[in-house]
């Protein structure tokens, strides 16, 4: 770590430097320099002195600043004296710049300042354009202006050359006075600057810009800073819409302004093409009532002080969103904060003493404490006593101006200085006496108090409105009456009023500095009673004998890092990291303070947190020209006082060379769900609003790695934000995604609460590890799996965690090759010019060859090479085609004289191997399953499990329970045909359906009986073909193949079969019914959405005991949902009974016609 230095300011006037490779404040060798303020940057530091000038301190360097000055002298050839300096009236001036519109005698360059001599006289340039030339420096051309060249023509009729001197910067280490320029508009005294830029976000800076404030309000920018011109050459005023107090620049491109009125500016459009900026936002202070202090930004943060002394930190700062989000409370009293290098933050405690905040890192730029800085004081460098006209220019305005007249524009001039007016300062500092009780024999009734003006009293006016004698803010030193049994007199020292008037300058109002340091004055200070004056020991060094008062720190120049180890940066006693300490306490650490004890303490106090998270995404920008962007994102955590957390997600990108930014409040995400884009690394990310509008934001990662750590970072943020932990509850509602992506929602009593309902789009859904195809539940905590390759897989829990285990799925990736007939070629690839692509998905919109296409995500590997596939609905011919009249209707496996089209499917295997809490069951592949669904207060020694293998067998699990999950064996339940889903509701009713779609009801199924006896055939909706249903409690819904719903009706104990289907709806694709018949299905797509994926999950609301079927779909996310399962979820709402509203009811309300077996009746 390369050495620096820390810059601080007390209350005097007097600067000081602390090495990070020493262990002792030194002072300015200028023993007299009095400064108001100081700002660092790297390798320089900027002052504001009393004589309202400014100040520049460079730090030595081995590299010299150099500067070159250049003219040009130039020449026109006539017949009589050839070259000569006489020129044409139109041409450039004989001596000029190099574009020769500027006249540049040699004798017109003058120094800058008196930091700067001359290296040697003027020299001509031998070279020309770089290389050597023997011409003495000459450049010939044919006129001006035009191209020159080191070779004399027979058309030459101008020449040129270049002279050139360098000067020398002779003031490294010390501190300079900047000259005042003869600006457009006089600048006004300023009483503020800040150093910055040098870190601008778009591009390595290569110097730093200065920012000042006038005691006006007006804001200046120092122009022509440069390596080579370290001071800058002029002031630029930039437009504020109000007065500014006090502002701070950032090493990027930041910049944040108090306002007089107690609120904040901040600048927009900071670049280095725009080093001032665009335009100015207005941010409030974090307290309405209270009024900004102090702000100081960094490259992405921001801290503040108001006038209560608390600190504050902006969140979401960063150079595309340069305004923030929100407020936190940080803890601790501060009367300024300061951010160096590496956002490291500095600070003056409300007891005038140093602070630096423990813990600042990227990824937690908000620190976790603060620690006094703990470096010696005295300085080693012993100056005798000086004369008063020693004094700097400095200082002499200090001791001239004590009023801070507003008419003092400049330098006081030398003759009316008051130089003979003797200087008192007091050796030991002014006590105020602090609940004690005064003599009359000792002090004078009518004593002046002590006073020690401020040279910032106007500006303090606006930014400080402390009342000093209100007695509602005592001083840290003041002691109850309580705890004193019989306090003694405190004594006060007197100060005439004639040598209070010619008191020294002094940076900050003093009374709370002096009262600070009034316990150890009070037993050393001396009185002359006669007088009233305090006897002095050593005038020249005021303050010292007790150490620095501080006023001011300037962290910008001194680069350390949480983790580094500076001596005088070791806490002193116990810290924390979860505490922070008010300056009192920080104080009370160290033995330099033991004398403190008398001062009263104030409770610890919790602090605040920030915790940052930053990275590197693809983002898919879904406007048009749709593209992969990309962004950086930060995730953004604050932890309060109580504990609670709050997150922010940032996505930061540039439009048209303008800096934007997408921000999604943690607590508003609804899901994460990884998809399927392009081959990246992708997942989405949902908000009740997104899901809304169908339009999630979807990011990409580089890796795998990368993507799991950004999920499981989200996901646990979620959680945490919403109070989740530990595996899924029994309740659960499972689901899956068309990926094989396992997501779970955790239900609340509103969920089917008629009155309160959840709304679908404002549902969270988590991922749980895993790869399957559907799963099933019940409330005993029971949960199924099938893989993609038909493998069965239960949920393994170990006590209250997850087991984890490793799983494997097996997936098949389907290309369609197509071809049409011609009369001359027969089948052919050539089709016309409205078909679809020759290779293409099964729908034919999309084209996909063999060469092209790749597994479903990054996660997937090939573990077999392209095959044709004779298994497919429909049949096939030998060679695997099916054929068809045209592109797109049903295909058939025979060739006949009307088939002009044909197509067959290619398949290829591909799998993944994850870890993740399932356990397989061997040894037969199934299809689909189902568990029994039951209440919650209900106990099963045994949990009825059904399913339907590959093959088209029923089976049942036997001895599965919550002890014993995987169950035992599988027994073979007789049918005459091959079945494809089968479902077991209350009361131990089975259901199936055929794989010809036909519907069939298993009688006489008991815990004693869990086979049962027969099948019972009930007739399938007319011309319809049913592939899946869901039984709950009392009722019984199925699924057809054209996507529709259908319900049974007159389900009785005494009937179980019911009587009649009646449609409900269409565009579904699954159902699923709970252990309180309440529905939920997986809609086709949503309406007014065509270009969404399939699969949206929807819930059926108003489902009720009086009302079986309820009466309207409510749409939650979407895009690619493959299964969604409610039967665990037996939580029931407290019940209600509403007042009756208007007219009443029939008491036997008419029922619409339904169908049963095949014709309508009135039922």
């Amino acid at each position: 770590m390369p050495i620096t230095l820390l810059w601080a300011v007390d209350v005097y006037g007097r600067v000081y430097s602390l090495s990070t490779a020493s262990e002792r404040w030194e002072r300015a060798d200028d023993m007299l320099l009095e400064l108001k303020r100081v700002s660092a940057g790297k390798g320089r530091c900027w002052g504001i002195g009393c004589d309202h000038h400014v100040y520049l301190n460079i730090m030595p360097s081995e590299t010299p600043i150099r500067y070159r000055e250049e003219t040009y002298e130039n020449q026109r050839w006539n017949p009589v004296d050839g070259f000569t300096d006489v020129l044409l009236p139109t041409d450039r001036w004989p001596w000029s710049d190099v574009t020769g519109l500027n006249q540049q005698p040699l004798h017109s360059f003058q120094l800058p300042s008196r930091s700067w001599e001359w290296e040697g006289d003027w020299y001509v340039d031998q070279s020309c354009s770089g290389e050597p030339s023997e011409t003495g420096g000459w450049e010939y051309a044919v006129d001006f202006p035009a191209n020159f060249s080191p070779d004399k023509k027979w058309n030459s009729c101008v020449r040129r050359r270049r002279w050139i001197r360098y000067r020398r910067y002779i003031a490294p280490g010390s501190w300079a006075k900047i000259p005042l320029e003869n600006p457009r508009k006089n600048p006004l005294p300023l009483c503020d600057i800040s150093c910055g830029g040098w870190e601008m976000s778009d591009q390595s800076g290569r110097y730093p810009y200065l920012w000042g404030v006038s005691q006006q309000g007006q804001v200046w920018f120092r122009e022509g800073i440069h390596p080579r011109v370290p001071e800058g050459t002029s002031w630029e005023e930039v437009e504020v819409p109000k007065e500014v107090a006090q502002l701070s620049a950032g090493p990027g491109d930041l910049l944040w302004a108090v306002l007089w009125d107690g609120n904040l500016l901040v600048r927009i459009g900071l670049s280095l093409d725009s080093p001032t900026g665009i335009s100015w936002t207005e941010v409030e202070s974090p307290v309405k009532e209270v009024e900004v202090l102090h702000v100081s930004v960094g490259v992405s943060v921001v801290w503040v002080v108001t006038k209560d002394y608390k600190v504050w930190f902006r969140r979401g700062v960063n150079s595309h969103n340069p305004c923030g989000s929100g407020w936190i409370s940080i803890g601790g009293e501060m009367m300024m904060v300061d951010v160096g290098l590496n956002d490291q933050v500095w600070a003056v405690g409300e007891d005038r003493g140093l602070y630096f905040r423990m813990g600042v890192t990227p990824f937690e730029p908000s620190g976790n404490g603060w620690i006094p800085i703990s470096a010696q004081w005295g300085s080693k460098k012993e100056a005798g006593p000086q004369r008063d006209d020693q004094l700097t220019e400095a200082s002499q305005g200090s001791v001239l101006s004590c009023t801070d007249s507003d008419s003092e524009l400049g330098p006081v001039e030398a003759q009316s200085s008051t130089v003979d007016t003797p200087v008192l300062e007091p050796a030991a500092p002014s006590v105020v006496p602090l609940g004690g009780e005064s003599t009359t024999e000792d002090v004078p009734q009518n004593a002046p108090r002590p006073f020690i003006p401020a040279s910032d009293s106007f500006i303090n006016s606006l930014v400080s409105d402390r009342d000093k004698t209100s007695a509602s803010q005592p001083s840290i030193l003041e002691v109850p009456q309580e705890d004193s049994a019989d306090p003694s007199p405190a004594p006060i020292l007197l100060t005439p009023d004639d040598v209070s008037r010619d008191l020294p300058w002094s940076n900050v109002d003093l009374e709370g500095a002096e009262a600070a340091r009034s316990a150890q004055a009070a037993g050393t200070a001396l009185v002359d009673s006669s007088t009233g004056v305090l006897a002095l020991e050593n005038p020249q060094r005021v303050g010292e004998e007790d150490g620095p008062v501080w006023a001011w720190i300037s962290g910008g120049g001194c680069e350390v890092e949480a983790e580094s180890k500076v001596s005088w940066l070791s806490p002193t006693g116990v810290l924390t990291s979860s505490m922070s300490l008010t300056p009192v306490q920080s104080a009370a650490w160290s033995a330099e303070h033991e004398h403190r004890d008398t001062t009263s303490r104030k409770p610890l106090e919790r602090s605040n947190s920030i915790w940052v998270r930053k990275g590197t995404l693809r983002w898919w920008r879904d406007w048009k020209p749709q593209r992969w962007v990309d962004v950086s994102v930060a995730l953004e955590q604050s932890t309060k006082s109580d504990g609670k957390k709050d997150s922010i997600f940032f996505v930061y990108y540039t439009q048209y060379d303008e800096k934007k930014y997408l921000q999604v409040f943690i607590n508003e995400i609804t899901a994460l769900v990884p998809v399927i884009r392009d081959c990246y690394y992708a997942f989405a990310v949902y908000t009740a609003q997104r899901t809304k509008q169908r339009w999630p934001l979807v990011l990409a990662a580089q890796t795998e790695k990368d993507l799991n750590d950004w999920l499981t970072l989200l996901s646990d943020c979620c959680c945490e934000c919403r109070g989740i932990s530990g595996p899924p509850s029994r309740h659960a509602l499972w689901s899956t995604t068309s990926k094989g992506d396992i997501m779970v929602h955790e239900p609340s009593f509103t969920l089917e609460s008629p009155a309160t309902a959840l709304s679908c789009d404002l549902m969270f859904w988590q991922q749980v590890p895993g790869h399957l195809r559907c799963v099933e539940s019940n409330s005993l905590g029971l949960v199924w799996g099938i893989g993609w390759d038909g493998t069965a897989w239960v949920y393994s829990l170990q006590g209250d965690s997850a087991e984890m285990h490793q799983q494997t799925d097996v997936r098949n990736v389907y290309v369609y090759e197509n071809q049409r007939w011609n009369p001359m070629t027969g089948y052919t690839d050539k089709g016309l010019p409205t078909d679809r692509p020759m290779w293409s998905d099964e729908s034919g919109l999309k084209e996909c060859t063999k060469s092209t296409t790749h597994p479903p995500s990054p996660q997937w590997s090939w573990v077999s090479e392209w095959a044709v596939d004779y298994n497919i609905p429909g049949g096939t011919d030998k060679e695997g085609w099916q054929y068809a009249a045209d592109f797109p209707v049903t295909f058939h496996g025979h060739k006949t004289i009307k088939d002009f089209v044909r197509r067959r499917r290619w398949i290829r295997k591909c799998k993944i191997t994850l870890r993740a809490p399932w356990k397989q069951v061997p040894p037969i592949p199934l299809s689909d399953m189902s568990l029994m669904p039951c209440l919650a207060q209900s106990r099963m020694e045994h949990v009825p499990v059904w399913a339907i293998s590959e093959k088209g067998d029923v089976l049942c699990r036997l001895g599965v329970s919550p002890q014993n999950p995987a169950g035992s064996s599988w027994l073979h339940v007789g049918t005459d045909q091959p079945f494809k889903s089968v479902s077991i509701g209350g009361a131990n009713q089975v259901w199936a359906i055929a794989k010809d779609g036909s519907v069939f009801y298993r009688g006489s199924v008991s815990p004693q009986n869990p086979a049962g006896e027969c099948w019972y055939h009930i007739p399938s909706p007319p011309r319809q073909t049913l592939k899946q249903l869901s039984v709950g409690r009392t009722s019984v819904f199925a699924v057809d193949e054209n996507s529709n719903l259908w319900y049974r009706q007159g389900l009785t104990p005494s009937y179980p079969q019911g009587s009649a289907w009646e449609l409900i709806s269409s565009n579904v694709t699954k159902v699923s019914v709970g252990p309180l018949d309440q529905v939920w299905t997986i809609a086709e797509g949503v309406p007014g959405f065509p270009m969404e994926s399939p699969g949206a999950i929807c819930h059926r609301v108003g489902v009720g005991p009086m009302q079986p079927k309820g009466h309207s779909w409510d749409f939650g996310i979407g895009g690619g949902w493959e299964h969604i399962t409610v039967r665990g979820n037996s939580a029931e709402a407290p019940r209600t009974h509403p007042p009756p509203s208007g007219p009443p009811r029939s008491p036997v309300p008419q029922r619409l016609p339904s169908l049963e077996n095949g014709s309508a009746v009135g039922v």
